[in-house]
């Protein structure tokens, strides 16, 4: 993180005190491209889609995103928006929980309120969040928990997404941790708990209307989290947030709060639906186990904010949609990341995980962050050829060639393959 942002250009970048508005996202229009069929099974056979299935439905300050429900929102980037290792505003996946969100937000009565537990309970303006602390920025990896979700076999329920329930951004705010000690968090705090502005029915009867979720307070990536009031240089588009998120770099998306407007101190630990019931993983080294074993009662499940995300790499290109040839090169490139630290090798293989060679590696833009990498092949005969890519993170952790199974459609990251054709030059 650093602190190189300069408040006034904030201020006038933001508008504080003024309103951000949205056309209201059920006006959204579908592209002529929903108008194609599409089979409805995206995976997991040897080549499966790579993003889900859905339409081109286009949103307020959204490019055309692939839609797979619009109450509660969920849209996903296409691929070819990953060839760059951060992720364009515009082209950010969405997910929301809840139907009722923000069209619009007046900054001139919007106010981050911290209470419970504190010596100084507290309402902030966004200008106040701007003035008052000193700004930092980090790239981090926002990444839904059910990101490739369609992959799992047998099937669970839940939004069938392809790979691009992710994004990278530079963002910018205040330091949870800055935050907190203004308040003065009291003794006795157990975990702190955060709620944004959207609302709606969610499961029947479990009160489940608010979406809440919390951070232990021992945590360490309490350290880490900020409060992010800019996003690639911007404010935050309206359905990514505006005017603040939580930015808790490392973890699912589940625990970055959009439209962030309480942060509660809890002296006993958080009970609502979406802490004691929703995001459950097994209590596994890996997060797997069997649906026989779900059924039988005899698996511990435990908060996804328990582990971080895990190492995971993808190819962008080529995408299989085109012929190569024989004896001209072909950029093999793509991104790579983890939850629990810096990528430092990408591996590419040319037939189906047999041989691997090194991949060069993009610029470090810090440890939660895509890196991109890319490795020049010549293919050297016509014929059918599965690529391969898998990365390894600093702690040692090298991705799996098998699959993960859990009730929720969470922690996939098996090696991503991609089959290409090359053509006989003569």
């Amino acid at each position: 993180m650093n602190g190189k942002v300069d408040r006034r250009k904030l201020l006038k970048l933001l508008g504080a005190g003024g309103v951000l508005l949205a056309s209201r996202p059920a006006l959204a229009q579908t592209s002529a491209q929903a108008e194609e069929a599409l089979p409805s099974f995206t995976g997991p056979g040897p080549n499966p889609y790579w993003n889900s299935v859905g339409p081109y439905v286009t949103y307020p300050q959204k490019l055309p995103l692939i839609r797979l429900t619009d109450r509660p929102i969920q849209l996903e980037t296409p691929r070819h928006y990953f060839r760059t290792a951060f992720t364009p505003n515009e082209a950010f996946f969405v997910r929301y929980h809840l139907d009722e969100i923000p069209n619009e937000i007046d900054l001139s009565k919007w106010r981050l309120k911290l209470e419970g537990n504190f010596e100084r309970p507290v309402e902030l303006s966004l200008e106040d969040l701007i003035r008052k602390f000193k700004p930092v920025s980090i790239a981090a990896v926002n990444q839904c928990s059910g990101n490739s979700r369609s992959r799992f076999q047998p099937r669970v329920p839940g939004g069938q997404w392809g790979n691009g329930a992710m994004g990278n951004a530079l963002w910018t705010g205040v330091r949870l941790k800055d935050l907190l000690d203004y308040a003065g968090v009291k003794p006795g705090t157990v975990q702190i708990q955060f709620e944004g502005l959207d609302r709606g029915k969610g499961p029947e009867n479990l009160g489940s209307g608010r979406f809440i979720k919390s951070l232990d307070l021992n945590d360490p990536v309490i350290e880490e989290t900020i409060v992010a009031y800019l996003m690639n240089g911007e404010p935050l588009p309206m359905l990514n947030g505006f005017p603040v998120r939580l930015v808790v770099p490392g973890k699912f998306a589940t625990y970055w709060l959009k439209h962030l407007t309480w942060i509660r101190a809890l002296t006993e630990e958080d009970k609502n639906f979406w802490m004691a019931s929703a995001y459950k993983i097994p209590d596994t080294p890996n997060g797997s186990t069997t649906p026989e074993d779900v059924a039988a009662g005899r698996v511990k499940m435990v908060p996804i904010g328990k582990v971080n995300m895990p190492v995971r790499s993808f190819i962008v290109d080529p995408d299989g949609s085109y012929p190569l040839v024989e004896g001209l090169p072909v950029k093999i490139r793509g991104i790579a990341f983890s939850g629990h630290g810096k990528v430092v090798k990408v591996e590419v293989s040319t037939d189906g995980g047999q041989t691997w060679w090194p991949a060069m590696l993009g610029p470090d833009h810090g440890k939660y962050s895509f890196r991109t990498f890319e490795k020049i092949w010549i293919p050297s005969a016509p014929g059918r050829y599965t690529l391969a890519v898998r990365a390894t993170d600093e702690k040692g952790n090298v991705q799996p060639d098998s699959g993960v199974w859990n009730p929720g459609g969470y922690l996939w990251n098996k090696i991503e393959r991609q089959e290409v054709v090359v053509l006989a030059a003569k």
